[in-house]
C-alpha cells in the first residue's frame, strides 16, 4: 500500500473563471511532450461539464497559438439529486461480482404497480394511472437521493426515526409506512433478479475504485475537477484521488477567505452529531453558499486550511476587489453583523449593475438589448444565466430579429418540441375523444404532410374547420363526417377516418387500456402524418428514444392506462426529457441554467428572473418522507437547494461585468425581490442606486418606436362613395344603422362578419339555442300547417339529435327548451281565432328607392282580418323603450314590409306586433308574450297608432343620411345603444374611447 500524502486540493475563487483558470493550470502541469494532455484523466460532474471545458481548452490553444493540441480523457461522474445527466461512470476496474443496474424506465413502471399494490393492501384510495406514475417517478427520486446518502432501509428502524415518527401526523406516518412498504418490496423484487438500483451500483463503483487506487494508485494522473456533490461514497473517493501522487481535487469558489468564526457558525455540515443533536444541520446555515462545500470536505476528512488557492486565472478573469464583497455579502446571520463597520472599499462591487422591469417580457426585451449591444465588441463573451425557462425562450426570440442564433443550453422540455407536441397531440385525442381544437391542430402540425402534398392538405383542413367552428359537436365519427360532407371534403376526410380509426378504438374503450399498444397506436399515426420528420432532429431522436422505452417496459410491466389519462401520462414523462441543442448557436453568446452554467464564464454574465419562487425557487417538499424523517436519516433539507442557488450566484458575481435583472410582475401577477438580490442592495447601501442600470430601459422601450410620436387614432367615420352605399337595409340591420353605423358599414358594405371559435362556449354564445329553437318551431309550424299534428317535444328530439351539440350542453339546455316549446304549443291552442299563415316567411319592400327585406318567423291573422307579426325570443325581449329610442326596429319594419310590400304574395295591415319569449318568467314559469308597444301598465313605449309612423320616420332617416346621403358611417355614434361587440377590435374602439370621454366628446 502506498504511503500517504498529504491530500492535493484546490479551489479557484469565482473571479478567476473556473474553466478557463483550471485549463491554464493544467496545461503546464500534466502536458507531456508528444502526448499533451492524453495521459490525464479529469472526474467531471456532468457532460455540460465536459462540453465547458473542451470550449476552455480550445481558447487557451487558440490564445497560445498552439499547433494542436491533445485533450484530456473526461468521465462524468455525475449527481442524481442534482438530476444532472450522466455519462460513462468508471471503467468497472475489474468489478464484474458488482450486480448490474436496475433499468431506470422499467422500475419506474414497476414501482407504480408496487405503489397500487401497497395502497390496496394498506386500504388507501388508489389514484388515476397517471397520478399514480407521477407519484412513482417521485417516490424514486427519493429512494435515489436516499441511496447516495448511504442511507439503507434498515435506517427507518434507528432510534432517531423512531424518535421522530411518534410526534408526526397521522398523514405523514401513513405516508412513511407506505414509502417503506413499497421500498421493501422493490428490494425483494431487486433480490429475484440479482440487480441493484442505479444510485447504490453507483456507490459500489465508487468503493471500489478508491479502494483500488489507494492499494495501487494508478500510473497517469487523475484530478477531479468541479464536483461539488458530497454524496458520502463520492467524497471518499474524492479524498482518495487528493492523495495520489498524481492526484488532485480542484473546487469552484471555496470561500477561504471567510474568517473561522463564520465558519464555524456554518454548523457541523455532515460531522458526527453532539448528543441529543440531528446528525444534519439545518435553516439558515443550509442556505449559505458555501455550506455544501463545507459538507463535502467534512466528508472528505479535510480541513479548509488545507486547501490551497490556484493561483492561474482565465481568459475571462475579473478584478479581485470584488471577491471580499461577494464573500461578506452571503455571510451567515451572525457573522453578517460585520456589515456595520464594513469598510466603503469592502463593499465594492464595480462592474455589477442592478436593472429592474416592469413586466417578464420588457425584462427579456432589455436582457436581449444588452446582449446585442455586448457582442459589438470583438471576441467579447455574453452569457444568460437564469433558472426560468420561459424568460429563456422570450430573450432568444427577441435576439432572432437581429438574426442572432442564441441556444439555451439548457434545453427544452421534450413536450415543447415540435416531434413531441405532435405526439402530445395525438394522444389527447385519445383523451379528449377527437375535441375539435385538437384535432384542427394535429392536422395541421407543421410537422404533418411536409412538402408538395401539404398545401392541398391544408386547404381541405380549413374547410373543415370553418364548418367545425362554434359549440362542440357530438361525440363519435358520424357528427364529424356531417361536418365533412357540408365542408364538401368527404374524400379528404375519408383518409383521415382510416388514419384516425385506432385512435378513435381507443378513445372508445371502456376500463383501462394497454399503455404499450396505445404507444404503437401513437407512433404508427404519427408517421403516417408525419413520415420521417416525426423522428428528425435531436427532438425526434429523444422522442424515439422515449418510445422504444416505453413502448419495451410498459409491455414487460402489463402496464395501463385509462383513455382520459393517456395524454396527462405522456405529458408528464415528456417534461422529464430536456432536449438540448447541438453546436451551431452564435460562438460568443450562450445561455445558460444553473446546472449548466457552473464552470462557464464570460465577459459579461447577465443573472435574469431574480425573483424569490425562481431564483431560488421555492423548497419542495419530499411528497412521502416527513422532513422530520429526513433530517433524522441524515438527509439535507429542501433549504439546502437555496444554498446552491447562492453558490451559482456567487460564482457568476466573479464575471468581469455583471447586470443582475429582475421583473416587478410575471405572468403570474406582482413578484417578490430575491432574497439574494435584497441582500446586495442592502450590501451596497446609499451606493445601490449608483448601481442602476438606466441605459439599457430606455433603448429597449423606444426599440419599437420608429417615429418618436404618432398621431392619436381617431374615431373612424368612414365616407364611402355612393356606389359603395348603395346597399339594402335588413330589418335587423336598421337599429344598428342609426345607433351605431360603423357597424352597418363594416357588415354591409365591407361584407365582413365574426368568425366563431372553434370549441366555443355555448354559455357565452347563445345564438346556436335561437337557432335550434327557431328551426324546432319552424318544422312543428310547417307540419300543422300540412294538416298533421305532431307534439311539439317530439319535433324537438329530433332537431337535437340532428343537431351536433355536445351532451352535456344538450343535456343542461333541453329541460328549458321543452318547457318553453310546450308552452308555445298550449298558448297557440288557447287562441283559436288566430289563424297562422306564414312560417319564416321572406319578405320585401321598396322604401324611398331602397330595398328593405327581412325575414318574419311567423304571421297570423287576427280576427278583424288584420295581420299579427310574431318574434320568437329563446332570451328576453326589448322593452317598449329601446323601440321608442330606435334601438330595436325589427318588429315595426316587418310590419311596414306586411303593410306597403309582402311576404311571399302575404300581404295586409299590421296591427299586432308580439314577442314570444321561452325564457323563465319571475314566478318561475317559461314563457311569456310582449308588445313592445306602450300598451297595459307600460309607462314609456310608442302608442299602438305611433308604431308604424315612428319605424317610418327611422327609415327615412337613416336612408336619406346614409345610403341616399353623404353621412359618415361614425363608430359608437349613440354610446346607449346596445349593439352588439363584433367590430370593436375593427374600430379600435379602445385607442380612441377614453380619450374622447377625457376631452369631453361624448362617452362612446
Amino acid at each position: 500500500m502506498a504511503e500517504a500524502t498529504l491530500p492535493e486540493i484546490y479551489s479557484i475563487a469565482a473571479h478567476r473563471g473556473f474553466a478557463d483558470a483550471l485549463v491554464a493550470g493544467l496545461v503546464p502541469r500534466y502536458s507531456e511532450p508528444g502526448l499533451g494532455l492524453a495521459r490525464l484523466t479529469l472526474l467531471l460532474p456532468s457532460s455540460r461539464a465536459a462540453r465547458s471545458l473542451s470550449e476552455a481548452f480550445i481558447r487557451h490553444a487558440g490564445e497560445t497559438g498552439a499547433a494542436g493540441l491533445l485533450m484530456p480523457r473526461m468521465v462524468m461522474v455525475g449527481d442524481v439529486e442534482l438530476d444532472e445527466a450522466l455519462g460513462s461512470l468508471l471503467d468497472p476496474l475489474g468489478a464484474e461480482d458488482i450486480p448490474p443496474a436496475a433499468d431506470p424506465t422499467r422500475r419506474w413502471f414497476e414501482l407504480a404497480a408496487l405503489l397500487r399494490l401497497a395502497m390496496e393492501r394498506e386500504g388507501k384510495p388508489v389514484p388515476g394511472n397517471a397520478a399514480l406514475l407521477r407519484l412513482a417517478r417521485e417516490l424514486g427520486g427519493t429512494m435515489d437521493r436516499l441511496l447516495a446518502e448511504g442511507v439503507e432501509p434498515e435506517d427507518f428502524l434507528s432510534e432517531a426515526v423512531l424518535g421522530e415518527s411518534q410526534n408526526l401526523a397521522e398523514h405523514w406516518l401513513s405516508s412513511t409506512k407506505l414509502f417503506a412498504l413499497v421500498q421493501q418490496l422493490w428490494r425483494a423484487r431487486l433480490a429475484e433478479r440479482g440487480e441493484v438500483d442505479l444510485a447504490t451500483r453507483r456507490n459500489m463503483l465508487f468503493e471500489r475504485a478508491a479502494q483500488h487506487w489507494r492499494e495501487i494508485p494508478p500510473a497517469t494522473p487523475i484530478v477531479a475537477a468541479g464536483i461539488t456533490s458530497a454524496a458520502p461514497a463520492l467524497a471518499r473517493l474524492l479524498r482518495v484521488i487528493a492523495e495520489l501522487p498524481q492526484g488532485a481535487v480542484i473546487l469552484p469558489d471555496l470561500d477561504l477567505a471567510m474568517d473561522d468564526a463564520a465558519w464555524q457558525e456554518l454548523g457541523r455540515a455532515g460531522q458526527a452529531p453532539e448528543p441529543g443533536a440531528l446528525p444534519f444541520t439545518t435553516g439558515e446555515a443550509a442556505t449559505h453558499p458555501q455550506y455544501h462545500l463545507k459538507l463535502l470536505l467534512n466528508r472528505m476528512g479535510v480541513a479548509r486550511g488545507e486547501v490551497h488557492p490556484w493561483h492561474r486565472k482565465g481568459l475571462g478573469a475579473a478584478p479581485p476587489e470584488r471577491s471580499h464583497a461577494i464573500s461578506s455579502l452571503f455571510l451567515p446571520p451572525e457573522a453578517s453583523k460585520a456589515w456595520v463597520d464594513l469598510s466603503a472599499d469592502k463593499r465594492r462591487l464595480s462592474g455589477v449593475r442592478l436593472l429592474t422591469c416592469a413586466t417578464s417580457e420588457e425584462e427579456a426585451q432589455a436582457i436581449a438589448l444588452a446582449m446585442r449591444e455586448a457582442i459589438e465588441v470583438p471576441e467579447r463573451r455574453v452569457a444568460l444565466v437564469t433558472p426560468d425557462r420561459a424568460l429563456a425562450r422570450r430573450v432568444v426570440q427577441h435576439l432572432a430579429r437581429w438574426n442572432i442564433v442564441a441556444d439555451d443550453t439548457a434545453g427544452r422540455p421534450l413536450s415543447l418540441t415540435p416531434a413531441g407536441r405532435l405526439l402530445l397531440q395525438l394522444a389527447e385525442l385519445v383523451s379528449e375523444g377527437l375535441a375539435p381544437v385538437t384535432l384542427v391542430a394535429a392536422l395541421g402540425h407543421p410537422l404533418v404532410r411536409r412538402g408538395d402534398a401539404r398545401r392541398a392538405w391544408l386547404e381541405a383542413l380549413r374547410a373543415l374547420e370553418r364548418r367545425l367552428r362554434g359549440p362542440r359537436p357530438s361525440p363519435g365519427m358520424e357528427p364529424l363526417r356531417n361536418v365533412a360532407r357540408r365542408a364538401g371534403v368527404e374524400v379528404w376526410w375519408e383518409e383521415v377516418e382510416q388514419l384516425l380509426d385506432p385512435l378513435v378504438s381507443l378513445a372508445g374503450s371502456e376500463g383501462e387500456i394497454s399503455l404499450a399498444d396505445s404507444l404503437d397506436a401513437l407512433a404508427q399515426l404519427g408517421e403516417a402524418l408525419a413520415g420521417e420528420d416525426l423522428w428528425a432532429q435531436e427532438e425526434g431522436r429523444a422522442l424515439a428514444r422515449l418510445v422504444e422505452e416505453f413502448r419495451l417496459h410498459a409491455r414487460e410491466a402489463g402496464a395501463g392506462i385509462a383513455p382520459g389519462e393517456l395524454h396527462a401520462a405522456l405529458r408528464d414523462a415528456m417534461d422529464q426529457v430536456a432536449v438540448r441543442p447541438p453546436y451551431g448557436g452564435h460562438p460568443r453568446v450562450a445561455i445558460y441554467g444553473l446546472l449548466e452554467s457552473r464552470m462557464t464564464r464570460a465577459d459579461l454574465v447577465i443573472c435574469g428572473g431574480l425573483n424569490e419562487g425562481t431564483w431560488p425557487q421555492a423548497p419542495s417538499p419530499d411528497p412521502l418522507l416527513a422532513p422530520a424523517i429526513l433530517r433524522a436519516l441524515g438527509m439535507p433539507g429542501p433549504e439546502f437547494r437555496i444554498g446552491l442557488a447562492a453558490h451559482d450566484l456567487a460564482s457568476a458575481l466573479g464575471a468581469p461585468e455583471v447586470l443582475l435583472t429582475r421583473a416587478i410582475r410575471d405572468m403570474d401577477g406582482p413578484t417578490i425581490p430575491s432574497r439574494f438580490l435584497l441582500r446586495i442592495e442592502a450590501l451596497l447601501g446609499e451606493r445601490a442606486e449608483d448601481h442602476r442600470e438606466t441605459r439599457i430601459p430606455a433603448l429597449a422601450v423606444r426599440l419599437d418606436r420608429l417615429v418618436p410620436s404618432t398621431a392619436p387614432y381617431p374615431r373612424p367615420q368612414p365616407r364611402p362613395s355612393a356606389a359603395l352605399r348603395d346597399v339594402p337595409i335588413k330589418v335587423t340591420g336598421l337599429d344598428r344603422l342609426l345607433g351605431d353605423p360603423y357597424q352597418f358599414y363594416a357588415q354591409e358594405i365591407l361584407r365582413l362578419s365574426k368568425l366563431d371559435p372553434l370549441d366555443a362556449d355555448p354559455a357565452r354564445d347563445f345564438a346556436w339555442q335561437g337557432t335550434l329553437a327557431h328551426e324546432v318551431l319552424c318544422r312543428w309550424h310547417k307540419l300543422r300547417l300540412d294538416g298533421t299534428k305532431v307534439p311539439i317535444l317530439a319535433v324537438a328530439s329530433e332537431v337535437l339529435g340532428e343537431a351536433n351539440i355536445h351532451p352535456l350542453l344538450r343535456g343542461l339546455w333541453r329541460p328549458r327548451l321543452y318547457e318553453g316549446l310546450e308552452w308555445v304549443a298550449r298558448t297557440i291552442d288557447e287562441q283559436p281565432d288566430r289563424e297562422i299563415v306564414a312560417i319564416e316567411c321572406k319578405g320585401e319592400m321598396k322604401f324611398d328607392g331602397v330595398r328593405v327585406y327581412g325575414r318574419a318567423d311567423r304571421i297570423d291573422r287576427l280576427p278583424d282580418r288584420t295581420l299579427a307579426i310574431v318574434d320568437y325570443k329563446t332570451g328576453h325581449p326589448p322593452s317598449a323603450a329601446q323601440v321608442e329610442a330606435g334601438y330595436a326596429l325589427q318588429l315595426g319594419t316587418l310590419g311596414l314590409i306586411a303593410s306597403e310590400g309582402d311576404f311571399e304574395g302575404l300581404s295586409g295591415q299590421a296591427n299586432g306586433f308580439e314577442y314570444w319569449s321561452l325564457a323563465k318568467r319571475k314566478d318561475g314559469e317559461f314563457g311569456y308574450v310582449d308588445e313592445p308597444m306602450k300598451v297595459g301598465n307600460k309607462k314609456s313605449g310608442l302608442l299602438p297608432e305611433e308604431f308604424l309612423p315612428a319605424h317610418e320616420r327611422f327609415l327615412h332617416k337613416a336612408i336619406a343620411q346614409y345610403i341616399k346621403g353623404d353621412h359618415p358611417f361614425t363608430a359608437k355614434l349613440n354610446p346607449d345603444y346596445p349593439g352588439y361587440n363584433d367590430y370593436d377590435q375593427l374600430m379600435r374602439l379602445a385607442e380612441w374611447q377614453i380619450r374622447l370621454a377625457d376631452e369631453g366628446e361624448g362617452e362612446a
